[in-house]
């Protein structure tokens, strides 16, 4: 069978076993294969064949360590939308290379609706928040709007 084919139809046979295996790497993504294959009803090398082939179509993109921000002293998240001024290619180009170059900034996507972007910001504190966003997104002149959301608790993020 074709390679593309052969994607093709992996792809259209996302089976009960392929969610749970994307299931329980999502989890933990250092699980054994051995424990892997016992979770989800797999000899050991079936299952390796399964994650393998969920690596190789792009399914599964990476693995990656969950870090705790406030163990590292960095106690505060805000969630920041931002409109631009200017509503061009190279607005926006200009705006995401400098979101590039922001430590601060820990997720920057572009959306629909009345404004431009949603940031996810990581600080500190609210006074090096406050640095950020008079220094930092204060200061860029596609800036048009900032509005802030304190996060106070999270109690669901399923990010990683």
């Amino acid at each position: 069978m074709a390679p593309i084919a052969y994607h093709m139809q992996s792809m259209s046979k996302m089976d009960d076993i392929g969610r749970k295996i994307l299931r329980e790497l999502s989890k933990d993504g250092r699980i054994s294969n051995l424990e892997l294959a016992e979770r989800v009803g797999l000899s050991p090398s079936a299952c390796l064949r399964r994650v393998q082939e969920l690596e190789r179509s792009g399914v599964i993109t990476g693995y990656r360590a969950i870090i705790d921000p406030a163990k590292l002293g960095m106690g505060f998240l805000a969630y920041v939308t931002v409109g631009l001024s200017t509503h061009t290619k190279k607005a926006q180009a200009d705006f995401e290379a400098a979101m590039a170059g922001a430590p601060e900034v820990r997720e920057c996507h572009n959306i629909t609706g009345a404004i431009e972007y949603l940031l996810r910001i990581e600080t500190t504190d609210l006074a090096a928040y406050k640095h950020f966003h008079t220094e930092v997104l204060g200061v860029l002149p596609q800036v048009h709007s900032i509005s802030t959301y304190v996060v106070m608790d999270s109690t669901k993020d399923e990010r990683a």
